[in-house]
């Protein structure tokens, strides 16, 4: 039997990756966003005859209800993403990263899969050496963490879901963003040549978008023994300060420098060290390094001329 796929907001920076990595696999796959960006970042696939596309608002709870039965896996991936577009819209993150995917988790059948990613960002500190496992207490810090830290509450009540707390996603996509911390530090090298840090010795982990596609991939095909559970996903070689971060990307720019700055504080206060144990020993590995990252986004911006690929 060919799964059902509906992935909401399929036309931003993670979905239009993984639509092209799930029809490769021969799912059937169903996107519905609103694109609001207006990205073209799914035309090339409307030949597809597995691919289907609705327009539409995810906190438009009629048209969401009389889809929802249609499908066999759901991936809610619409959301306003990241701290600083949640603190200029708060209403819109609310309804989006909150309420509709509570409409969505109140109205699904027992049978029907779910796969939501979260953050870990969710952690905010670690223990006293800053260390996380899927066990540590939480600690969100912003509205964007918090809301994900409830949804995951409701959404593992659900008998078959699983839940990623992804590490920071750089890399490559369709439907750019440079606003993410490697994508934005690397654009800043080599466009500007520079970059100040706040609390340099910050550490966050990292995960490139293509391992991000695959770990969804991996789980549908392991299913039966990973369902019910809650997995970091990243880089366990990427637990990395922004100084690291910084002089990682030196080595690719060699006219890029960068300022620690003591006066300020870093608005994003989160510094943690994540372990990805639990999904590793299922045998999940990520495949793209930093430096492989760091590469592909110099070789990408050579291409992006105006700077219009964030989210706010």
């Amino acid at each position: 039997m060919v799964l059902k796929i509906l992935i909401t907001g399929g036309a931003g920076y993670i979905g239009s990756v993984l639509v092209n990595d799930l029809l490769n696999k021969n799912f059937n796959v169903t996107v519905y966003d609103s694109f609001i960006y207006n990205q073209g970042s799914l035309n090339h696939f409307c030949i597809n005859k597995n691919f289907s596309v609705i327009s539409g608002d995810v906190r438009d709870q009629k048209k969401i209800l009389s889809i929802l039965p249609n499908f066999d896996v759901i991936i809610p991936l619409a959301a306003l993403v990241g701290a600083p577009i949640c603190k200029f819209d708060p209403i819109g993150a609310r309804t989006i990263n909150h309420d509709s995917i509570d409409i969505i988790l109140k109205n699904v059948s027992k049978n029907q899969i779910i796969l939501m990613p979260t953050t870990n960002s969710a952690y905010g500190t670690g223990d006293k050496n800053n260390f996380c496992d899927e066990n540590t207490a939480l600690n969100p810090i912003s509205q964007y963490a918090v809301d994900k830290v409830e949804v995951e509450k409701k959404l593992m009540e659900h008998e078959n879901s699983i839940s990623f707390r992804l590490a920071t996603v750089f890399g490559m996509s369709p439907r750019m963003r440079i606003d993410l911390l490697v994508n934005d530090f690397v654009y800043r090298a080599a466009k500007d040549g520079f970059v100040v840090l706040f609390e340099s010795h910050f550490k966050r982990n990292f995960i490139h978008i293509k391992d991000v596609s695959s770990v969804f991939i991996f789980v549908l095909e392991n299913f039966k023994k990973m369902k019910n559970q809650i997995y970091n996903v990243g880089l366990s070689n990427a637990n990395l300060s922004k100084k690291d971060l910084c002089l990682a990307i030196q080595k690719k720019v060699k006219n890029f420098v960068f300022f620690e700055e003591d006066l300020q504080k870093d608005p994003d206060q989160r510094n943690y060290i994540v372990s990805n144990k639990k999904i590793e020993a299922l045998g999940f590995l990520p495949k793209i390094s930093l430096e492989e990252g760091i590469d592909e986004l110099l070789k990408g911006y050579e291409m992006l001329k105006i700077k219009r690929y964030s989210n706010v």
